[in-house]
């Protein structure tokens, strides 16, 4: 056997023909160009070589490799290895990592590589499995993996993982700590369920929303509760049942309302009582009983005094839209949109009770939005009133600037009062004589009110507003 060095073109780092073969120029040869042209077409000896099948390992420009003869005829060159040198190191740094066996590749005019690595040292056994950019694997039939003790994956981009027919998993096998599972999605998640999706929790089920929360149900939606529901709602708490409200309720009944309890029936109230009835107020109070009925008050007025209330308006909730599915374009039926809102967010009751309905919403010039332009709005208190002064809706104007939209069975004319009321509202007796042949006008002590000079400085003041701007705040108020 005899040494030599695989030779190809310049620039060049693998050479071969279609059967692998390479060149090579051999260290007593010193008239080879040590090209392509150095030798003819050496075959190389591979650990496993079979007709289609087996392992192939190219030996690359520069690399030193053993050459052999077959029966001793320099006309039947055949490589039967590789070594290293002190040019052509051993992967890994020997001797520290003499306990290693590996097989390493290296990037095409590169410097990269791949690597099967197995470490033998006792106590430290591993099997390390590098790939410098993509590693596939597939199997035609069934891939078992087994992990007795931990196991970690960490994914520096996307995942996805797809099964055409079942998936199971199983976590724990005992009801204590550790047993458990943790998910951490930084932004957001959504999950499709093409058909059911049964949900069984045998201890306690604890959900926290930091925002909105939306449910829209297709169809039926059945709530069992064994033991005691409690509901808390901090705002507005708002119900609209199209069909028949049906309540049962076994033990008492309290309500405690800190404002106005309205009630209106398009058709007849009945109550029916076994014991008795009481309507209360201070000490005047009307009790209704199988024996007959008492009314009891310091004055009692027959066709005569007093004057009736108007119930409470109603709000309409804003209606959940169905979610697209994002795969098909058909609707998902599972969940409502994201802030608890649909496109349309106007709180418009539908075309059935739009006949029947009349509806206003005081709005600010232009969109909503533009009530930060006006900051000294926000935070102030507001009150809807009817024409017979009654108070329908009340509140502090939010930073939105949005207002709540009324609804009413007959129309009506509306006053929207905002700020503290503690101004002084005086009627102002203007006269028609026109005494005066130019736009000037005087009071009783004869002061010039359009040329005034106070009523100037107001004019100049930036923050005042200008009678422009009042009538056009004003003007725009109500939005029907």
């Amino acid at each position: 056997p005899q040494s030599a060095i695989v030779t190809g073109p310049a620039g060049e780092e693998i050479f071969c023909d279609e059967h692998g073969r390479v060149r090579v120029r051999f260290h007593w040869d010193r008239y080879c160009p040590g090209n392509e042209d150095s030798s003819c077409w050496v075959r190389v000896l591979q650990a496993w070589a079979g007709a289609g099948f087996g392992n192939l390992a190219i030996p690359r420009v520069g690399q030193e490799v053993i050459v052999d003869f077959l029966n001793g005829d320099p006309d039947q060159p055949i490589i039967m290895g590789r070594t290293y040198h002190q040019d052509n190191r051993s992967p890994g740094s020997l001797p520290g990592t003499k306990t290693q066996m590996t097989i390493r590749s290296k990037t095409y005019k590169g410097s990269g590589f791949n690597e099967l690595r197995f470490e033998d040292a006792t106590d430290q056994e591993q099997v390390y499995i590098h790939a410098q950019k993509d590693m596939d694997t597939e199997v035609l039939n069934d891939r078992s993996t087994k992990v007795r003790h931990d196991h970690t994956e960490s994914i520096g981009n996307n995942q996805k993982i797809t099964v055409t027919t079942g998936q199971t998993v199983s976590i724990g096998t005992k009801k204590e700590g550790g047993h458990d599972q943790s998910i951490t999605v930084a932004n957001d998640r959504r999950i499709t369920v093409r058909h059911d999706q049964t949900l069984k929790v045998t201890n306690d089920r604890m959900a926290s929303i930091s925002h909105d929360d939306g449910l829209y149900v297709a169809n039926d939606r059945k709530v069992t509760v064994e033991g005691k529901q409690e509901h808390t709602t901090t705002g507005d708490h708002i119900s609209l049942v199209k069909g028949t409200h049906s309540l049962e309720v076994k033990g008492d009944l309290a309500r405690k309302v800190s404002g106005v309890l309205g009630i209106k029936v398009r058709n007849e109230i009945v109550l029916e009582s076994g014991g008795k009835i009481t309507l209360k107020v201070g000490s005047s109070f009307v009790v209704i009983h199988a024996g007959g009925v008492d009314i009891v008050g310091p004055k009692i007025n027959l066709n005569s005094g007093g004057s009736p209330g108007t119930p409470v308006g109603t709000l309409l909730p804003g209606v959940l839209e169905a979610l697209m599915d994002e795969d098909n374009g058909q609707d998902s039926g599972g969940e409502g949109t994201g802030d608890g809102r649909g496109p349309d967010d106007s709180g418009e009751p539908d075309d059935e009770n739009k006949a029947n309905l009349q509806s206003l919403r005081f709005a600010f010039p232009g969109a909503d939005s533009s009530v930060k332009t006006m900051s000294w709005l926000i935070g102030q208190p507001y009150k809807i009133s009817d024409s017979k002064g009654n108070v329908l809706v009340s509140g502090t104007i939010e930073q939105s600037g949005r207002l709540p939209r009324v609804m009413l069975d007959e129309p009506d004319e509306l006053t929207l009062m905002m700020g503290s009321e503690e101004w002084e509202v005086e009627d102002l007796a203007l006269g028609n004589d026109d005494t005066s042949s130019d736009d000037a006008a005087y009071d009783d002590e004869g002061y010039d009110l359009v040329n005034d000079p106070y009523y100037g400085k107001l004019e100049q003041d930036e923050q005042w507003p200008s009678d422009a701007d009042i009538n056009e705040l004003l003007n725009n108020y109500a939005e029907g």
